[in-house]
């Protein structure tokens, strides 16, 4: 009689091959499982992160003045737009026309001049009006809803700026100031108007590049709805007591931008005075009444914004600790000699004859 018997009891190859695991896939095994109770934490180390902080604070106060002079000139920008709008609607009251003649007339009675004091900003006007009927009053001369007065704009410096009147410190930061005392500026032979502004403000630009206009430069005023170019002939730095620079000349129509010198003295003033241009240059009329191109593209977001992931990324990453380094020799070349081995030993296994 035949007994049959299992294969598995009569193969001692199969039995082994069932039961036991390989090397390899035992190692393998325990890797993960080490992997997995090994995992790195995440922890905030603070010798990382008080750097971090620090570079940021740093870039912060390197791009205040930058994004400061960023808001400045939109906010300008859109009073300039406002006010152009006004203007366009034909709404204004007292009328465009009516405004313009009585600038005129303003400027006629007016006996002009200005005056530069020591240890002041600014020039004091000096004109008084000779209007017997004293119809005419300053404040209420070319005005708009907005309160500006006229656009100042001197494309070699990048300006473009609203014009108010007078010459406040609440005026100056805001825009530019008309010197009350001196020509409005709306043209005309005999007349010299003076408008000012700040330079070395922390917070706005307005004047700061003065100093960088060169003569054959030229700058408008848009004035309701007038143009006038003016064409810089005269650049200087006066004291105090020069007086001379800002009187009106009855020949011509000029204008002079003023400002102080050298930054943070004040003790000198630089005036940039230009002649009108006649007839105004088409290129000036076809520009007027355009949104300004300023504030240009705010480049100071794409420097904050790159230091904030650079930084985070460092505080992130210096969380981690650092990966141990492996020894020469061991890990992966134990594991292929190990895995050679038991493919010799199953290739002797299956060349063995069977048992009997």
């Amino acid at each position: 009689m035949f007994t049959r018997h299992n294969d598995t009891e009569a193969n001692p190859r199969h039995r082994s091959s069932a039961a036991a695991v390989t090397p390899a896939e035992a190692a393998s095994t325990a890797n993960a499982g080490g992997n997995k109770s090994a995992r790195p934490k995440w922890r905030l180390r603070l010798y990382a992160l008080i750097p971090a902080l620090l570079v940021l604070a740093g870039l912060g106060v390197l791009m205040y003045p930058t994004a400061a002079d960023w808001f400045s000139q939109y906010d300008q920008s859109r009073l300039i737009d406002d006010s152009t709008q006004q203007i366009k609607s034909g709404k204004l009251e007292p009328s465009i026309v009516q405004q313009l003649k009585d600038a005129h007339e303003y400027n006629d009675a007016l006996s002009s001049g200005a005056v530069l004091e020591a240890n002041h900003r600014i020039p004091t006007g000096s004109g008084t009006s000779q209007d017997p009927n004293e119809s005419l009053d300053y404040n209420n001369i070319l005005v708009t809803p907005s309160g500006v007065m006229a656009r100042l704009r001197v494309p070699s410096i990048d300006v473009d700026l609203p014009i108010y009147h007078g010459t406040s410190d609440a005026t100056l930061l805001k825009g530019v100031g008309h010197l009350e005392g001196t020509s409005l500026p709306v043209g005309g032979k005999g007349t010299h108007a003076v408008l000012t502004g700040h330079r070395g403000l922390a917070t706005a630009t307005m004047f700061t590049n003065l100093n960088k206009v060169k003569k054959g430069d030229t700058f408008t005023i848009e004035v309701l709805d007038q143009v006038l170019s003016y064409k810089v002939f005269d650049i200087r730095v006066v004291d105090p007591s020069d007086t001379a620079a800002l009187k009106a000349d009855p020949k011509k129509d000029l204008v002079t931008l003023v400002t102080c010198t050298p930054l943070g003295i004040n003790s000198q003033r630089i005036l940039v005075t230009g002649e009108r241009i006649y007839p105004t240059p088409k290129a000036d009329i076809a520009a007027a009444r355009k949104p300004s191109t300023l504030p240009r593209f705010p480049w100071w977001i794409v420097v904050l914004a790159g230091g904030f992931i650079g930084a985070t990324a460092f505080v992130w990453r210096s969380g981690y600790p650092p990966k141990a380094k492996k020894p020469r020799g061991s890990g992966g070349d134990n594991d292929a000699e190990d895995s050679k081995g038991v493919e010799g030993s199953d290739g002797l296994e299956e060349n063995a004859a069977p048992e009997a």
